[in-house]
């Protein structure tokens, strides 16, 4: 099993940052990609950000160039750096993990951007 635990959600203003944070515990072995997601109230989840346990990583055409997702694995931590914040990135954002066909979700931290 999986626990992943999200911080670092707030309110921000527009054109500001922020820096969202997953710990990750539990059976950390063979965890393939790493992802925030998130979601918007009456909105799909949508990917905002992928890497892979090569480095590889992806970004939505929405968030590239503002936001940066990396690992920590020394201290199994997953960060999204966003900024230029928009009020359209109001969400809540979660942390995904997959190892196998066994996918592994936070609780979500929620992201306020306010114009």
């Amino acid at each position: 099993q999986v626990r992943l635990v999200e911080s670092g959600g707030g309110l921000v203003q527009a054109g500001g940052s922020l820096r969202v944070s997953c710990a990750a515990s539990g059976f950390l072995s063979g965890i393939e990609f790493m992802g925030w997601y998130r979601q918007a109230p009456g909105k799909q989840r949508e990917l905002v950000a992928s890497i892979s346990s090569g480095g590889v990583t992806n970004y939505a055409d929405s968030v590239k160039g503002r936001f940066t997702i990396s690992r920590d694995n020394t201290k199994n931590m997953l960060y999204l750096q966003m900024n230029s914040l928009k009020p359209e990135d109001t969400a809540v954002y979660y942390c995904k993990a997959v190892r196998g066909r066994y996918e592994f979700w936070g609780q979500g931290t929620q992201v306020t951007v306010s114009s």
